[in-house]
């Protein structure tokens, strides 16, 4: 299961999948930068001159469909793990149409065809389990809410994509607790002394 770090692994691994798979004959006529950004990065992407694919995570929910999930039968009691879905704006800025448009297009091809990053993929620093996946699966954002994404951002639009990683599970700390009740004894000697 994966600890603090996942969140900020999962963004880091699928910029380094991109950048590592970017192939050469379009790196060649179309350089381009594959980076995980903050917002306060994301507010001076609008100077840059340098072709970059930027993957920005505007919002974090709760799975809908784990938010709830207990574990049984354990002598210790572990809370469920926190699960996430993480959802990433992947945003293309460069100075031609064409460059835009090829890139994305090349990054939407490649998470098409490869859309679960395990853990030869993911970065060691999320502590990922041998079992683990996180799933990739573009979303549509309606025209309401790209407008009120790029309004609280400080650049101006730009063609951008959504995507959700989802699940990233981390794991709870083991909490003590009293032993379960297995039993109550209750003999006749008990009754007998109360009624003298």
């Amino acid at each position: 299961m994966a600890n603090l770090f996942a969140i900020h692994s999962v963004g880091s691994s699928l910029a380094i999948f991109l950048k590592n798979t970017y192939p050469e004959t379009l790196r060649t006529q179309h350089s381009c930068d594959f980076r995980l950004i903050s917002s306060s990065e994301l507010a001076q992407m609008e100077d840059s001159d340098s072709t970059m694919l930027s993957l920005f995570l505007h919002r974090v929910t709760l799975n809908e469909h784990l938010r709830h999930e207990r574990q049984l039968n354990n002598t210790r009691y572990r809370a469920p793990p926190l699960s996430l879905d993480l959802h990433f704006l992947m945003t293309v800025w460069a100075q031609s149409s064409l460059t835009e448009q090829l890139v994305l297009a090349w990054a939407m091809r490649q998470l098409h065809l490869h859309q679960v990053l395990d853990l030869s993929s993911l970065s060691p620093e999320g502590g990922w389990g041998q079992a683990e996946q996180v799933q990739l699966i573009p979303t549509d954002l309606s025209t309401d809410e790209i407008m009120r994404i790029w309004d609280a951002l400080k650049p101006t639009y730009r063609l951008s994509v959504s995507y959700v990683a989802r699940v990233v599970q981390i794991e709870a700390d083991d909490v003590e607790e009293f032993r379960p009740v297995v039993a109550t004894r209750i003999g006749i000697g008990d009754r007998m002394e109360v009624a003298r």
